[in-house]
């Protein structure tokens, strides 16, 4: 009988595609957002459309926190006992979040010989893309190692680039300087970011939202580098500009091995606002991702 496979473990911030985590057995550790009065699960309790009308109020306080030490605790106590050899568990960037660092110090706690904890330095599906290639490695039989090398591959390689409104809920959140903020209000643009070293940056500075738009996609296309991409679409209450940006990439990437659409969860979405657009990239499989059981 075959020894059961190394678990992975990731956040709510990763935005896997629907399904994709239960089919996989790959365990989610929620952030939680709290809307006024109201505290929920990032991905449980609270959907977009509610965020959405949450930011709209403008005297409603919208805020953020990390997953406790103890939430990870627990999990990696399950997991182990149910007999997993080993762990891997992958979050957004600690540049942008706690949680990193909360589930450090449960792994600590718990076996810090059997738990791998990859910060991947990324967001949305910049951190998705490395989950989903710890899990095929692990399916592929690869042990802790092996199955972190493979997340830790894709997350170095991964493209998040994104535009919003206007900068004011990062400026508030800590997730960008207060000197950019007041640049891009000032200018009246529609500023481009990326994450660079797992931090936000500005990238470029577009006068209209349709440049925006066209922009993304001209870095996204760059950034594929030939066939064999993956690709995800993220975006907070703009589904018709989402689709938009899909369409594009569908007709300049036709070779691209995935893409999906979907919206930002609440957590994310909270430091973005609404009407936030990006693409996530990560350019054609390594050596790595090929063969990701080892030799």
């Amino acid at each position: 009988m075959p020894s059961p496979p190394v678990a992975v473990v990731t956040d709510s911030t990763a935005h896997l595609p629907p399904g994709a985590a239960r089919r996989r057995g790959i365990r989610v550790v929620p952030l939680e957002v709290r809307l006024g009065d109201r505290t929920a699960r990032d991905g449980v309790d609270v959907t977009p459309d509610e965020l959405v009308a949450a930011l709209a109020e403008r005297n409603l306080l919208v805020q953020t926190s990390r997953p406790s030490p103890a939430s990870f605790a627990e999990r990696y106590r399950e997991i182990l006992d149910a007999g997993a050899p080993g762990i891997v568990s992958v979050h957004l960037s600690r540049e942008l979040s706690g949680t990193w660092d909360a589930a450090r110090a449960a792994a600590r706690e718990i076996a810090p010989d059997r738990i791998r904890v990859v910060d991947s330095r990324a967001i949305a599906m910049g951190l998705g893309f490395a989950v989903l290639a710890a899990s095929d490695a692990a399916a592929a039989g690869a042990d802790v190692a092996r199955v972190e090398a493979c997340a830790a591959s894709v997350a170095a390689r991964c493209r998040v680039l994104f535009a919003v409104a206007d900068l004011e809920r990062l400026r508030r959140g800590g997730r960008i300087g207060a000197a950019q903020a007041l640049v891009g209000a000032a200018l009246s643009v529609n500023p481009l970011l990326h994450l660079t070293e797992g931090r936000i940056a500005p990238l470029e500075k577009v006068r209209t939202r349709s440049r925006a738009t066209t922009r993304l996609v001209a870095l996204a296309v760059a950034a594929a580098g030939g066939p064999g991409a993956r690709l995800a679409v993220h975006h907070l209450g703009a589904p018709e500009r989402a689709e938009d940006i899909a369409d594009r990439l569908r007709e300049e990437l036709p070779e691209a091995s995935e893409l999906h659409v979907s919206e930002v969860g609440a957590v994310l979405g909270a430091h973005t606002g609404t009407g936030v657009v990006g693409v996530v990239v990560v350019p054609a499989g390594s050596t790595d991702e090929e063969h990701p059981g080892g030799t």
